[in-house]
């Protein structure tokens, strides 16, 4: 069995990579990547942060970098390390059977194999319904990823899509007057991430859900004051507990999604640290 490292660099959300470098993987016997995945990458000093994790962990990079003020150091700086770096409309499956020294196995339409990825996408879109909304907490301890969040800061559809990418994602509403269950607090294995937005921007989504509703008037779920005390109290809760914030107000689900995919890849290798130390 081959094993590398696979860098995966872009300047959106880094989907198109993600779909691509597995497709092309799946034509080669005998081999896997760890992948890492670096979405968002739009300024230099990102790209400094990727070239030292490249250092620290050689291996195949591929990018989708539309801004040469960025594929150009990226390549520079992979040159210097003598680490290929390859453009995704390059022909990336030559470039990696180049690196890898392992002979092509052409398959059209491999990659939708129903296999166990598959499998466990599945089981993650049904994991993710299961536990939407605070629904069950038996096996929180099972997820790999938790949100938390205040009424309509997109924890729900952003658990579907990581879902989607086979993760196992639950959230927990934050509901003022409500305790947040204590087994939050003993979770040890998933990554819990805090989820929050602009108050005025929360309490317009909240308005037009009402009128969706038929529910439109006057009360705390939209009082402005009230809105920013509870989302003031919930930043102050994910703080107390050192959990990661991201703010969605300007973010979208996949957007959000990879900020977290990004965190779990970290917070796993810390746990791997962990075990083996």
């Amino acid at each position: 069995m081959i094993k590398f490292h696979l860098h995966l660099v872009s300047d959106s959300t880094g989907e198109t990579l993600n779909v691509v470098s597995r497709a092309c993987l799946v034509q080669f016997e005998d081999v896997t990547a760890e992948e890492h995945l670096w979405p968002m990458i739009r300024k230099p000093r990102q790209i400094e942060e990727v070239l030292n994790a490249v250092q620290e962990k050689p291996g195949f990079v591929i990018y989708t970098l539309v801004n040469g003020e960025l594929s150009a150091p990226l390549e520079n700086g992979c040159r210097k390390l003598n680490i290929p770096c390859v453009d995704l409309l390059d022909p990336v499956v030559t470039a990696m059977g180049e690196y890898l020294g392992a002979k092509v196995h052409a398959r059209p339409g491999r990659q939708h194999i129903m296999d166990a990825e598959y499998f466990a996408r599945i089981e993650a879109i049904d994991f993710a319904l299961r536990h939407d909304d605070g629904q069950s907490y038996h096996d929180l301890n099972d997820a790999d990823v938790v949100l938390l969040g205040v009424s309509r800061t997109s924890k729900t559809p952003t658990c579907i899509y990581l879902a989607n990418r086979g993760v196992r994602a639950a959230n927990v509403p934050i509901v003022p007057g409500s305790k947040i269950p204590d087994e939050i607090n003993h979770l040890t294995h998933p990554l819990i991430v805090g989820l929050t937005k602009d108050p005025r921007r929360l309490v317009q989504i909240r308005k037009n859900r009402l009128e969706l509703l038929g529910q439109s008037g006057l009360s705390d779920y939209v009082d402005l004051k009230t809105v920013a005390h509870e989302v003031g109290d919930a930043r102050k809760y994910y703080e107390d507990h050192d959990w990661p914030v991201i703010d969605v107000t300007r973010k979208s689900i996949e957007e959000t999604a990879s900020t977290i995919l990004k965190l779990q890849q970290r917070h796993q290798e810390n746990l791997r640290d962990l075990h083996y130390s």
